[in-house]
């Protein structure tokens, strides 16, 4: 679909009307998702979905307002109801919109040749997964769901300042859950992958991964009640750094709602840690030439050597602050107004194995799951939820446990950090590497 052709509409539309600033949002999609169970398609849907929606400046005020369809006459009544949200909006004097800067040159978003591959190899793709899951271990009893996901986008903002970008990407993902039984128990493993092509998604590690996952934790007891180092395995350290993520938000910091308020420049983390929100990060998920306002999007370094260098800001909270922008103005989609989100958020790989982070431990806990981690306290930092894991003795992982809980503090976790693995995953837009902590409380029997 030819988005800028929109645009231009748009503006025409807009010519004559008493308004001191404008944003225009349009976006396209295609996507495809599949599910297959007992291999047979068991899901199967398709949609191209296309959105504008227009942001207007009036006396201070700032009017938002979505559309659906690209009727003339919608597009007018869209006009109409922003101007009347700006008009009726309390005068704000950092409203307003950015002005254009040079985007960042990425490769790899599209991938030209997902829409030359048929419907048929992609089911296949969903099946081979389920297939390969159930075959990976004798105790994989049952596949609960294998799919298959992609997403063909384009996008383009274009404002009253001059900013007129545009960029097209592609997604795809699989992902499988996976059901281990044996001697009257039953475990459950899950894994995924995401690529901007349809070649870089290898369902046999995703199927080995889930299936080891599952079959792993049979025969799971509970764990003993101890204060022990601790060793978190990468999608769990990522899970509890996700909760972290919105303390770096600038919004957040303005509002009261984060626990490094006044804290820029202190030594909060281990020194072994560095910490970065990177939107331009080859194959990630956040990865992006602009952000959700046409901000160029950024390599931000935010933890260095334990020490909190920045917060990440979108075009309203930077004017707020009197700095600019960090390219972190996120949307869900044309029907949400942009607000400040992170983009790749990690902490960088380190130089030990996930074997390695367990060597002299004498005795201590891998922790391979968490429940209930979006319940923990962003503002305070203190969490406690459920886990499960292994057992470590004398440097090996042993035995595995369930029906155990964690409890702390987050900022407790990345200062009791002593080493950093090199595994370095994403799931979602937020990835970490295992951690290795020299404390945590471990409630269970």
């Amino acid at each position: 679909m030819e988005l800028n052709g929109i645009a231009d509409r748009i503006e025409a539309l807009l010519k004559g009307r008493a308004l001191d600033g404008y944003e225009i949002y349009l976006s396209a999609s295609k996507n495809l998702g599949i599910e297959v169970r007992e291999q047979k398609v068991d899901a199967f849907k398709c949609s191209a979905p296309v959105g504008v929606s227009i942001r207007v400046l009036k006396a201070r005020g700032m009017g938002f307002s979505y559309s659906t369809s690209l009727d003339v006459r919608d597009l007018e009544r869209m006009i109409d109801s922003a101007l009347q949200s700006a008009e009726i909006q309390t005068p704000d004097e950092f409203n307003g919109l950015p002005s254009p800067r040079p985007y960042p040159l990425l490769t790899g978003l599209f991938d030209e040749e997902l829409v030359l591959i048929g419907e048929r190899e992609k089911i296949e793709r969903a099946l081979l997964l389920e297939k390969l899951t159930q075959a990976a271990d004798p105790r994989i009893k049952k596949v609960r769901k294998a799919s298959y996901n992609e997403s063909s986008f384009d996008l383009h903002i274009r404002n009253s300042l001059g900013v007129a970008c545009s960029y097209r990407d592609t997604s795809v993902s699989a992902s499988v859950t996976a059901i281990a039984e044996e001697g009257g128990d039953s475990q459950m493993g899950w894994d995924f992958a995401f690529s901007n092509n349809f070649s870089g998604i290898d369902v046999e590690r995703i199927a080995k991964t889930a299936a080891g996952k599952a079959a792993a934790l049979l025969g799971a007891g509970k764990g003993p009640t101890m204060r022990c180092p601790a060793v978190l395995d990468n999608r769990v350290a990522g899970e509890i750094l996700e909760v972290l993520s919105q303390a770096f938000l600038a919004e957040s910091v303005q509002k009261g709602k984060s626990l490094l308020a006044g804290k820029l420049g202190m030594e909060l983390f281990s020194p072994v840690l560095r910490i970065r929100d990177d939107g331009t990060l080859p194959g990630g998920m956040g990865t992006a030439p602009f952000d959700g306002e046409g901000s160029p999007q950024q390599n931000n370094v935010l933890v260095e050597n334990g020490r909190l260098l920045r917060f990440l800001y979108d075009g309203y909270c930077a004017r707020k602050d009197g700095t600019a922008s960090t390219g972190n103005a996120t949307r869900g989609s044309c029907k949400n107004p942009p607000r400040a989100g992170v983009t790749n958020f990690f902490i960088e790989n380190g130089a030990t194995t996930p074997e390695g982070l367990t060597s002299g431990i004498d005795r201590g806990i891998l922790i391979t799951e968490v429940m209930g981690m979006h319940t923990a306290n962003a503002i305070s930092g203190d969490f406690s939820v459920g886990a499960a894991g292994f057992l470590i003795e004398r440097g090996a992982v042993t035995v595995p446990v369930k029906g155990i809980a964690i409890s702390g503090n987050i900022m407790d976790i990345f200062r009791g950090v002593d080493l950093v693995g090199n595994d370095l995953r994403f799931y979602g837009a937020v990835g970490s590497p295992s951690l290795r902590i020299a404390a945590l409380d471990i409630a269970g029997k």
